[in-house]
């Protein structure tokens, strides 16, 4: 080409003696750079670097192969037929193509193996027809996959770490399902691959997604709800068992300190989830559904064997902590307000099952003390602590008892000490009680009476114990359901004479708060029912109700009840003009007397004992 320099011709400038060929500057160039061993495995590891980070495994291998070899893909191998890879055969095909390829890209083959593997399962993974669960389909084509990885696991060929760290990468097309197969079929196990995920806060959101799908179906009720039980029941394990561990657990000394802190992350999402759930009371959303799934968890039996002891223990006394804090934005005054609304009959049926679940296997004992120390130590939500109190009275006889000396407990520390949480507390845990009614627990008039009715009362050590008390009481008044105020009144504590006013000072305000509320003192029965929905208008006559359990009473013990006894002499009114002639209405009397009629020759008779004027001899 004219103009163009010859091949081999000088270049440059300057005198035709210092001008130099492409040739000679060529051979100059490569003299002058030296080998540096150290350069090389930089540039080498940098490579490797590049391909396991950016580079598509799958395409890479095409670009790799052969045209003559494309039939003998890797990823083929690997989703070929379990029948086919069992074959000694087939393995040692699949062993050698593995060492061939892992060769010509110049990585270690477990690397390899782990990578087309990885790819292999989130191919299986992809168009998912369910959010946790594989198709019969996804499910065969995994099966023949993990028989090549087991295969090759079993001669050191499979990088489970590489393995873990691909399947991360495209962790929100994972399904649950196939990793639990993983677990199962011990390609990798749960803690394993937990463990390898490089972003803490990713995987316990992970985690708690794919926990909520498997208990929304499994409070769905759904077919395959026996496979997505035993991945449930897996995963808690592991979960508790890390979570949770004993002082004599020997993983304790030797786990990264980030698996416990998911573990318990996780569990705890959970139960805020439902808690939130239960508080919007739902009816029938997912949530629910969810919530009621979840709930299956909190069984001794699940874990039982699987977990050791004192973590299931420290589980459950965790929970009933987190349960009886969460959101503890009611104030007192809301508790004496709103506490009828949170007996056991009024609270969700889902709550009342989790309390249940924890209560059992803790057991009552350890229950009580846990709500002690709860109380005593933190802010608790006081609709859970209440609710739980409800709870634990109807559904374990036994705990009645030591409902009773808690509160005594209470009260002895109240009026020492003159403390006034413990006094709440008390007044608060045992009007819940007497809410399920006196079958369950002595009524609230019951108890009064019994605290603060005679010279043994806790009250009745000193004026400043008497001070204590009808502050307290005075202080309650604005925010007091009517019912109790009304038992203040007809069963006061016992004062002594020179302290009266105290009494009649509480006694006014609190008939001055009834007057204003339109409450009538008349109208008040002998039997006090807090837990009654509607007022007296809209049930059965107060005064019938009265006569119907005065004479129930009467059929068990065959003497006239003190409430009827007391209501003769302190609450004529009431008596004479409502308890009398619900009692005298007329009605066919039976051929044989019954308890009404032996009730009322009773009542008869002690009335004209008391009338007649005893005669001194």
């Amino acid at each position: 080409m004219p103009g163009s320099p010859a091949r081999g011709a000088a270049v440059g400038g300057g005198p035709r003696g210092l001008r130099k060929t492409w040739t000679e500057l060529l051979a100059g160039r490569v003299k002058k750079q030296k080998y540096d061993p150290e350069r090389e495995q930089k540039l080498k590891d940098s490579a490797l670097k590049l391909l396991r980070y950016h580079q598509n495994m799958h395409e890479l291998l095409l670009e790799v192969e052969e045209p003559r070899c494309k039939k003998l893909r890797l990823s083929e191998l690997i989703e070929g037929d379990s029948a086919e890879v069992s074959s000694d055969r087939s393995a040692s095909f699949i062993r050698s193509a593995f060492r061939d390829q892992a060769s010509r890209l110049g990585v270690p083959v477990g690397v390899l193996s782990a990578r087309v593997f990885a790819h292999s399962v989130l191919q299986v993974c992809v168009e998912p027809s369910h959010p946790v669960l594989l198709s019969p389909e996804q499910r065969k084509k995994l099966t023949s996959s993990v028989v090549t990885a087991q295969h090759l696991l079993a001669h050191n060929m499979f990088s489970r770490l590489t393995f873990c760290q691909e399947l991360w990468k495209a962790q929100n097309s994972l399904l649950f399902e196939a990793v639990w197969y993983l677990h199962t079929h011990g390609v990798v196990n749960l803690q394993e691959l937990l463990q390898s995920h490089p972003d803490t806060e990713a995987m316990a959101l992970w985690l708690f997604r794919n926990l909520r799908f498997l208990c929304e179906q499994i409070g769905a009720c759904c077919p395959s709800s026996d496979t997505m039980e035993a991945m449930l029941s897996g995963l808690v394990q592991l979960l508790i068992s890390r979570g949770f561990q004993g002082s004599s657990d020997p993983r304790k000394l030797v786990e990264p300190e980030r698996m416990p802190q998911v573990a318990t992350d996780v569990l705890q999402r959970m139960l805020a989830f439902s808690l939130d759930t239960l508080d919007a009371n739902p009816q029938s959303t997912l949530d629910c559904q969810a919530v009621s799934g979840w709930i299956t968890v909190y069984s001794g039996h699940i874990c039982c064997g699987l977990v050791a002891e004192d973590s299931l223990n420290s589980f459950f006394s965790h929970t009933l902590t987190q349960i009886l804090t969460y959101k503890p934005v009611l104030k007192v005054s809301d508790a004496i307000q709103m506490q009828k609304e949170w007996s056991f009959a009024k609270t969700h049926h889902l709550l009342t099952d989790l309390y249940c679940r924890v209560l059992v296997t803790l057991g009552p004992e350890e229950s009580v003390g846990r709500l002690q120390e709860v109380l005593e130590m933190q802010e608790v939500n006081w609709q859970h602590v209440l609710s739980c109190v409800s709870t634990l009275v109807v559904c374990f006889p036994e705990a009645q008892q030591l409902v009773k000396d808690w509160v005594a407990s209470l009260m002895a520390r109240a009026f020492e000490s003159y403390h006034l949480d413990s006094m709440v507390t008390a007044f608060l845990i045992v009007r819940q009680a007497t809410l399920e009614g006196p079958y369950v627990f002595p009524s609230y008039a019951d108890w009064f009476k019994e605290s603060f009715g005679s010279s043994h009362g806790y009250h009745s050590c000193s004026k400043k114990t008497l001070v204590f008390l009808f502050k307290f009481l005075s202080d309650l008044v604005p925010w007091e359901a009517p019912r109790y105020m009304q038992v203040h009144i007809f069963h006061p504590p016992l004062v002594p004479s020179k302290y009266h006013p105290l009494l009649t000072d509480y006694i006014s305000l609190a008939k001055t708060r009834l007057a204003d509320l339109k409450v009538s003192l008349e109208n008040v029965g002998l039997y006090e029912d807090l837990s009654s929905p509607g007022d007296i208008a809209e049930r059965e006559s107060q005064a019938v109700q009265d006569v119907k359990k005065a004479i129930m009473v009467f059929e068990q013990t065959g003497k006239i009840p003190m409430p009827v006894l007391e209501a003769s002499i302190f609450r004529r009114p009431y008596y004479v003009s409502h308890f009398l002639p619900a009692l005298l209405a007329p009605r066919v009397l039976p051929e044989v007397p019954d308890s009404r009629g032996a009730f009322i020759e009773t009542l008869k008779r002690l009335w004209i004992s008391c009338s007649q004027p005893s005669v001194r001899t």
